[in-house]
């Protein structure tokens, strides 16, 4: 069982990488950029991606979270190369490691009670030492047959634990800040320590890239992995994701899980694959990378230290670049959903139709699915449609004027394609002597109910002369009364 020394994984290619998070709630984007990197390190060197489920605290883990998990990552494209493990089905195995350490002499029963243990800590707080267990039982074996024992490891008493960390650089932690801490729980289940030594080894795990809150756990789990006689990773903790001011990226910043990104806020996956690649990472002045780019440039040595801040206007600003470029039928997909539960009804055939060719009108003014949903609603709108305040307010009588010659020009159009379409308008500007914005201003808010919208002729050409005319004979016949239309 247990083995003489190895050497480290780092000369033997190619590399496993894990991500192991813990189902006890939604994917945090800082756990997705760990996902990331692991994911774009196993591309880069040709190596293999993992993903452990590590659900042993089962008080709080759950089928939910779990779910969410693996659709979030499903979601970004970093599924892993074989089937997920959890952790929860191998307690066997990790209690026989516990047991094969007890038998070598790395290990030990222990038989101190909740309240011995307790009492240990309050005299170490009160003496200023670590609240460490005092080791009573590292060289006994004389405890109670009959009462239940923890199993600890033997620690280092002397000495340091020393590892080169790819990010963090050099570490050493003395042998004195190690305890004995515990491996099996009195109840027979493994802790956390344990546990992640193990299903690391049995994975063939050669590289440990996580975040730098777990730095703190490496020695303690290099002392097991060196009593174990086990090859050690390589190990390379990340930095953690602050908010914009700062201060550790929580919920009072807005969203912090992957799924709220892609259902609240509407981002693309590949926008905010772009987005946490650049947390930490650098790549020169170079902003927008798509993955296959990432692939080819990704190594741990571009990885900095210091926190990264997530900047969420930063992403917003990726994600209209990848809106716009994004193919139409798959943001019609995505948008289609979005606009049906505002109408409360689904889209016909001829609609979604409709939506799909005013995509390229739409698309290079959204900055996400919810506002890109929101700027194709005017698609769907019963006639006479709604006027917001600056709408009603293009539409006064000099407004209606402009209209109804625009009206006249656009009727008598022969071919209802753009060109002819902007023609027509521009004619009627320069008969009148007014900018083309002047007139098309009206149009616009006739077609749309609204003063911002796309491009007038674009959307001309995509409702088609029928109900373009439609809509603009409905402005003429409806003016707005004064004060009329909503805000916003």
């Amino acid at each position: 069982m247990l083995a003489s020394r190895k050497p480290l994984w780092s000369d033997l290619k190619p590399p496993v990488v894990r991500f192991a998070p813990s189902p006890t709630g939604f994917l945090h984007v800082g756990g997705a950029r760990t996902a990331l990197f692991n994911w774009l390190y196993a591309r880069h060197h040709g190596g293999t991606f993992l993903l452990r489920i590590e659900d042993t605290d089962r008080a709080r883990s759950t089928d939910a979270a779990i779910r969410a998990i693996l659709d979030s990552l499903a979601w970004l494209g970093l599924e892993p190369d074989r089937p997920v493990v959890f952790q929860s089905e191998r307690a066997a195995r990790h209690a026989e490691v516990a047991h094969a350490l007890v038998a070598a002499g790395r290990a030990y029963r222990c038989w101190a009670t909740p309240e011995e243990l307790e009492a240990m800590r309050a005299q170490a707080r009160a003496e200023g030492r670590p609240p460490h267990y005092d080791r009573r039982w590292r060289d006994r074996a004389d405890g109670p047959a009959d009462q239940p024992f923890a199993i600890r490891l033997k620690a280092p008493l002397n000495g340091e634990i020393r590892f080169h960390d790819q990010v963090q650089g050099p570490i050493a932690v003395p042998a004195e800040e190690l305890d004995d801490f515990i491996l099996l729980r009195s109840d027979g289940t493994p802790t956390y320590m344990l546990a992640v030594v193990v299903d690391d080894f049995d994975m063939g795990v050669t590289h440990v890239i996580r975040g730098d809150d777990h730095l703190s756990n490496t020695p303690r789990q290099l002392a097991l992995i060196r009593a174990l006689g086990w090859r050690e990773p390589v190990y390379a903790h990340l930095p953690m994701i602050h908010g914009p001011d700062g201060q550790k990226l929580s919920k009072r910043h807005g969203a912090i899980g992957v799924e709220a990104f892609r259902d609240e806020l509407g981002v693309l996956p590949e926008a905010l694959l772009n987005h946490l690649l650049r947390l930490g990472w650098a790549c020169g002045d170079r902003e927008i990378l798509s993955l296959e780019e990432a692939v080819r440039l990704f190594d741990l040595d571009r990885v900095g230290r210091a926190p990264a801040r997530f900047d969420f206007r930063r992403l917003e600003s990726l994600n209209a670049h990848y809106l716009k470029a994004a193919d139409d039928a798959r943001l019609v997909a995505l948008v289609r959903p979005r606009i049906e539960r505002h109408l409360g009804r689904c889209l016909h055939p001829h609609e979604a139709d409709l939506l799909l060719r005013s995509m390229p009108e739409l698309k290079p003014r959204a900055r996400d699915l919810n506002a890109l949903a929101e700027a194709s609603r005017f698609l769907f709108a019963t006639r006479p449609i709604a006027m917001d305040a600056a709408a009603a307010r293009l539409l006064d009588a000099a407004g209606r004027a402009r209209l109804r010659r625009v009206h006249d020009a656009l009727a008598a159009v022969p071919d209802w394609g753009r060109a002819s379409l902007e023609a027509a308008v521009r004619q009627v500007a320069d008969a009148e002597g007014l900018g083309l914005g002047e007139v098309a201003g009206p149009v616009r808010a006739a077609l749309t109910g609204r003063a911002a919208a796309p491009s007038v002729f674009g959307l001309l050409e995509v409702l088609g002369r029928d109900e373009s005319l439609a809509r603009i004979e409905d402005a003429l016949a409806h003016p707005p009364a004064e004060g009329q239309g909503k805000n916003g």
